[in-house]
């Protein structure tokens, strides 16, 4: 057998985790492949150190790999009564964090920078520290993203460069140990602690809860994995700690996993099927953050507006929400719980003067209830990312996007009528399977129909898992992705400069987020519309304190007349500072 054996375990069993499913967990050992209990291979590191001996011998004598198979069918309601904490080879001492430094980096979405938060609180509450100085750091963990070759390849050179730092690492200190977290360990895992043997911890998206003891687990010199993918968890009860203590603005997940399936998509696959938060903990979240000062969040999902909250009983049998005209589902129709429109309209009452976003959302769950809320309320933010991926029905056919470019194109004009001056925002992937040249003109004509005021623009890259990547073929050659892309992007420039300029004249709210990265005279911050606004740092007049002349700090709200746009840009100067509510950016 492979010396990392894969060990089936059911977490509660063992007191790792509140769930009650099956995880793979893995670790780096070095013994006899015909049981867990042999006698392991001494390293240098353990014979000088008797404190990690003696843990080696506890590891040793703990449970075998029958017993996890044993677990498996073990009867589930009473797990709970039969669970042993700390798990039987760990001394409680072991899972502290005893003061040792964590440095975190992230990539990729958003979805990684809550999870970073999420990861962080964790740890914080082990006992670990938190360090900005890569130098100082006793553990450096990776929230890596997994969507595309490129994200990947991002990491494999950060890993080259961190061995190098951990090779120098004085003996004088304790070990440097490094983990990859996120997506990319989901998809390789082994292959990770194969590949480079430097890699100590590797926990999947839903195995944060289980990192001080992988940490813990890598103290005795030894690699250890958790890469369950959960039907059920949520993080519900972990508070993400802000990792910007200067932030004007959070992410809070709603909801985690994806049962669209769309065939070129890695996410299921990375992240699991979907499952949603409960209602009252994401509520708890927001007043929380609303009490701490923060003036914006953005509701996070990979499907976020296809939210299901089926914690409450008595919601159960409620009737499934229509989907958007003309949209249809790779799965089958969910019934009961409370819906996102009912969420969206829960939060957007905590706090008037705290904007709401969401992001990301399939178009074929707009139903018109959530496009009225949008329109009616002044907080929650009058613009929406409506993932287009191609023009060509031929191609989102192949893509099970559940859709055609005509039932798009309908939706796209509902919304416009429903929620007047609204911002667009997209994705797109240029050179899919099959894409034909008549099919990336279709995709061009699109982008100058709509006209969006935000875009995000892809060349293909093939996934392994994925259904593309057992059914389709990856025809279109890497030169033609790349000129279909660039073609995208400059149609999407042209067109988006034209969307912005009709915003010159007109008086915006903007909620300011610091100084420009560009000029340390001018001031940055989002209008509704989610795009960034610059204007000169100078005094202006508070409209709830007449004669008071003040300079904008980050976190307030200021009234701002739009100068010249591009397609990225709104340039304009300040007129006054103001409140979400007494605001007024009409043209």
């Amino acid at each position: 057998m492979h010396p990392l054996q894969w060990v089936l375990q059911v977490q509660r069993s063992l007191g790792w985790g509140p769930l009650a499913s099956v995880s793979w967990l893995s670790l780096r050992i070095c013994r006899a492949h015909s049981s867990l209990s042999s006698t392991t291979c001494p390293s240098p590191e353990r014979q000088e150190d008797g404190a990690r001996k003696d843990f080696s011998s506890r590891l040793a004598t703990g449970p075998t790999f029958q017993h996890f198979l044993r677990s498996t069918s073990a009867p589930q309601e009473k797990l709970s009564s039969e669970v042993e904490d700390p798990p039987p080879y760990l001394m409680m001492d072991e899972l502290l964090g005893r003061e040792r430094k964590v440095y975190l980096e992230t990539y990729g979405c958003q979805m990684n920078v809550n999870d970073t938060e999420i990861a962080w609180s964790i740890l914080q509450k082990s006992g670990y520290l938190r360090t900005r100085n890569l130098q100082e750091a006793d553990v450096i963990l990776l929230v890596t993203c997994s969507i595309r070759e490129k994200a990947e390849q991002t990491i494999w050179n950060r890993l080259h460069q961190l061995k190098a730092l951990k090779t120098r690492r004085p003996r004088s200190r304790v070990p440097l140990r490094i983990g990859i977290l996120g997506c990319m360990a989901e998809r390789l895992k082994e292959e990770i602690l194969n590949r480079e043997k430097m890699v100590d911890v590797l926990a999947g998206p839903d195995a944060y809860r289980d990192l001080p003891r992988l940490l813990a687990v890598a103290e005795s010199g030894q690699q250890a994995a958790n890469v369950l993918l959960s039907l059920d968890e949520t993080y519900a009860d972990v508070m993400p700690v802000q990792t910007s203590p200067s932030a004007t603005s959070a992410f809070v997940s709603i909801m985690r996993g994806c049962d669209n399936m769309c065939s070129y998509c890695i996410v299921p696959f990375t992240r699991g099927r979907e499952r949603s938060r409960p209602i009252a903990s994401i509520l708890e979240e927001v007043k929380k953050l609303s009490e701490q000062g923060l003036k914006e969040v953005t509701l996070l999902g990979q499907n976020v507006n296809s939210f299901r909250d089926n914690s409450e009983v008595q919601f159960n049998n409620a009737v499934s929400t229509n989907l958007s005209r003309g949209f249809t589902t790779n799965y089958k129709a969910k019934q009961g719980g409370l819906r996102f429109a009912h969420l969206l309209d829960q939060v957007s009452r905590v706090d008037p003067e705290m904007r709401i976003r969401f992001t990301s959302p399939h178009p074929k769950d707009f139903p018109d209830e959530v496009l009225q809320l949008i329109h009616e309320r002044d907080n929650i933010c009058k613009q929406i990312h409506l993932p287009a991926q191609s023009g060509s029905s031929r191609v989102l056919e192949a893509m099970r996007r559940g859709y055609s470019r005509e039932a798009y194109v309908e939706l796209v004009h509902h919304i416009k009528e429903s929620i007047p001056g609204v911002s667009l925002s997209s994705d797109f992937i240029a050179g899919f399977c099959g894409e034909t040249e008549e099919d990336h003109v279709q995709t061009v004509s699109l982008l100058r129909e709509v006209q969006y005021n935000t875009g995000f623009l892809f060349a293909y890259s093939m996934r392994q898992k994925t259904r593309a990547y057992h059914r389709l073929k990856d025809d279109v050659p890497e030169e033609v992705k790349l000129r279909r892309l660039e073609e995208l992007i400059t149609v999407f420039r042209e067109e988006a400069t034209k969307a912005n300029q009709m915003s010159v004249g007109c008086t915006q709210l903007v909620l300011v987020e610091g100084l420009s990265k560009r000029s340390a005279t001018d001031l940055c911050g989002r209008n509704d519309g989610n795009l960034k606004v610059i204007f000169p740092d100078a005094e202006m007049e508070d409209v709830n304190n007449p004669g008071l002349r003040v300079r904008a700090q980050p976190g307030d709200y200021v009234l701002v007349k739009i100068t010249s746009a591009s397609s990225q840009t709104l340039r304009g100067h300040v007129l006054c500072r103001t409140t979400l509510k007494d605001s007024s950016a009409n043209c």
